[in-house]
């Protein structure tokens, strides 16, 4: 442990001193997203996908009070087998290392413990958002507010579907947050590759997304920028399908009275189980997908900084 609240993994303090690229990789798809071993199998593939790309992955957790940038092998397979870690978003973060306890970061926590390490990109499945009846439940998710205020660009296959993707839009806009679609000019829709809504922007390459970052930081501007990047086309299951899928969930979850933190949850093992696995299949794709993205933006951002 050194003066600073984190340890690094021996790979990524090795990046870190040679100034190569690193993309942080949140932890809890792998408590909170699959069983074990299944959890453990995706968590590797996203690790070498980076590794793939160029890039060193930084897995984050807290394990026994201690923030991890980057886990070793061990680890990260010990962290899949942990039942009953805490699931950390910024409110969080600080309580579970005082207690000395086991946590798994979401995006938010995760983009607060990348920036203090110096790293600058970080990818992931989807973000939260505003939640559907947000206007009677007030339930927005933290990730919004962090995008605002943490200087990380965020790679993901858009907002969760099962979220009121219009208003969490609104409120990236409100809060100053870029929404840069990767490559279309549609906003992808998590599961499928198209929306019905416009992107807010569009770059078209790596290179350009590593320079808006820098770009933001000469400007002083605060926050980080959400990147879009829709889920390959041979793994998406289109919107014409998904969204009937969608709304039944939503329906069977209010009629089981699912509310707070438990209706994510709910609702993604509701539409598991309604399309038969095929969303589980369609996640691992995504966040694949957007790891190799990831590891291509923190390449360039590497080459801009050299």
């Amino acid at each position: 442990m050194t003066d600073l609240p984190f340890i690094r993994s021996a790979a990524v303090q090795t990046a870190h001193e040679k100034g190569a690229p690193v993309v942080a990789l949140e932890s809890t798809i792998i408590t909170h997203g699959m069983p074990y071993p299944q959890n453990l199998e995706m968590a590797r593939k996203v690790e070498a996908k980076v590794r793939a790309g160029g890039a060193t992955p930084a897995t984050i957790a807290v394990l026994d009070g201690i923030l991890h940038i980057g886990l070793e092998d061990a680890q990260l397979e010990a962290l899949a087998q942990t039942r009953g870690a805490a699931k950390l978003s910024r409110a969080d973060l600080a309580v579970c290392m005082a207690s000395g306890k086991t946590g798994a970061t979401t995006v938010a926590a995760t983009m607060i413990a990348a920036n203090l390490a110096g790293i600058s990109v970080f990818a992931t499945g989807g973000i939260g958002g505003v939640h559907r009846g947000a206007e009677e439940s007030f339930d927005i998710s933290a990730d919004l507010q962090e995008l605002a205020q943490t200087a990380v660009t965020v790679v993901a296959a858009g907002a969760k579907a099962i979220l009121d993707v219009p208003k969490t839009l609104e409120v990236l806009e409100t809060l100053g947050v870029p929404v840069i679609a990767f490559g279309q000019d549609q906003m992808p829709a998590f599961w499928s590759a198209q929306s019905a809504l416009k992107a807010p922007l569009r770059l078209d390459h790596p290179k350009d997304i590593a320079r808006a970052h820098q770009m933001r930081g000469a400007l002083g501007l605060p926050g980080g920028q959400l990147i879009a990047n829709p889920i390959p086309s041979d793994a998406e299951i289109p919107r014409a399908e998904m969204d009937p899928v969608i709304e039944r969930a939503l329906g069977d979850a209010l009629a089981h009275g699912i509310t707070g933190k438990s209706v994510t949850p709910y609702l993604l093992q509701r539409v598991f189980e309604l399309t038969e696995g095929r969303s589980l299949t369609a996640n691992i794709a995504l966040v694949l997908n957007n790891a190799a993205l990831g590891a291509q933006i923190a390449c360039e951002l590497a080459d801009i900084s050299d």
